[in-house]
């Protein structure tokens, strides 16, 4: 069985509510994948019955993800087009979330198909089913469509746009790099009557910094501000992106100390975020500091944080942190570039730290890494 059969496996044979009868049956192997799958789908359609497991939303979304990254997209067409004979279709919460499965999987067509066919469904369309078509649109990454559809649909259809209708305008602007078409937004909601909330300024803090502008970012800022717009720690981690792409470490450290002012506990990005600010000054103490600082308020590590920091730590020739880390990395079952390892092998021996180097061979091992190690010769 091939390993997207695997995956689906666990997907489509999950345990049905304990109120349907329906019983469990093993999936016999076959010689064909596409003939397991076809299995596994009809399992699934046959689970749909129960009125119970169609309320799960996440069995839906894992196993459309899931195909979707194996491009078996007409198994995705089969089993949402099922979906289509319940009673549930008529109801526009069901319709969306066909809708948003059909985007994620980069299925627009779709999407827009089957929110065309919602009167003949008996679904009223609203600003919801609007949205979710939007949003398939930014999700498929047809940003060509979205201003368009922005533009006829509503009027068409007697649909009014809500505050949730521009931020996803906003955003496929942003995804588009189109950074002064997302700013315009602000004055068509003005024109409008409605107000930018606070994932409308982050969306465009995030572009804005993380394009390099800057200087349109602080304005931002400004704005959100001048709105009564309170930021929390999104809004900081964008700004704080800005502050460090700009080498202003001092006042990026300042920023954490504002934020912890205003009660904004910093999160595993923010911290992230200052120690590679750090690497990038080559100040070893100050970017081990901040490392530091995510244990000490216990947030959970993140696989960037020991790609950032090991090399790092190569370079300046820390090799028993660099060591430490790697073995935190095997613990957590996270991968790691085998050019790297050997990079710190290479550094213990040079330290003549042979016993060290031996247990990283050995933890490397396990994993399954083809790594060697050159010891120094006795003469």
């Amino acid at each position: 069985m091939s390993s997207l059969a695997r995956r689906l496996r666990g997907i489509f044979t999950s345990p049905l509510p304990a109120t349907t009868k329906t019983p469990a049956k093993t999936i016999k192997r076959s010689s064909s994948n596409n003939s397991t799958l076809k299995e596994m789908i009809d399992k699934f359609k046959k689970s749909s019955d129960s009125k119970r497991f169609r309320s799960r939303y996440g069995y839906y979304e894992k196993a459309v993800l899931t195909l979707a990254k194996a491009k078996k997209f007409s198994f995705i067409e089969d089993i949402l087009e099922h979906q289509e004979q319940y009673n549930e279709i008529s109801t526009e919460v069901f319709a969306v979330r066909l809708i948003t499965l059909y985007g994620k999987a980069g299925m627009f067509e779709h999407a827009h198909k089957l929110f065309d066919e919602l009167p003949k469904l008996n679904c009223e369309r609203t600003v919801m089913s609007f949205n979710a078509l939007l949003s398939a649109c930014v999700n498929s990454k047809k940003f060509d469509k979205i201003d368009g559809f922005f533009q006829e649909l509503p009027g068409n259809l007697g649909i009014v746009p809500d505050v949730v209708s521009y931020n996803i305008l906003v955003n496929a602007f942003c995804e588009m790099g189109s950074l002064d078409s997302a700013l315009s937004v602000l004055d068509e909601m003005e024109k409008v009557g409605l107000e930018p909330d606070l994932i409308t300024f982050n969306t465009l803090l995030n572009a804005f910094y993380q394009n390099g502008s800057y200087a349109d970012g602080e304005k931002i800022w400004d704005l959100m501000k001048k709105n009564n717009v309170a930021p929390n720690v999104r809004s900081y981690n964008a700004k704080l992106q800005g502050v460090i792409s700009e080498n202003r470490m001092s006042e990026a450290v300042e920023l954490i100390d504002e934020m912890k002012t205003s009660g904004i506990k910093p999160d595993v990005f923010t911290l992230n975020s200052l120690m590679k600010g750090f690497c990038n000054a080559g100040n070893l103490e100050e970017a081990k500091r901040w490392y530091s600082e995510i244990a000490i308020n216990e947030l959970p590590p993140v696989r960037a944080t020991y790609m950032t920091l090991i090399p790092f730590l190569v370079e300046k020739d820390d090799f028993e942190m660099a060591t430490e880390l790697c073995k935190e990395v095997f613990r957590r079952r996270w991968l790691i570039e085998p050019a790297l390892l050997q990079q710190v092998l290479e550094g213990l021996v040079k330290e003549s730290k042979i016993e060290e180097a031996t247990e990283l061979v050995e933890l490397a091992k396990l994993k399954k890494f083809s790594i060697t190690l050159e010891l120094p010769s006795d003469k």
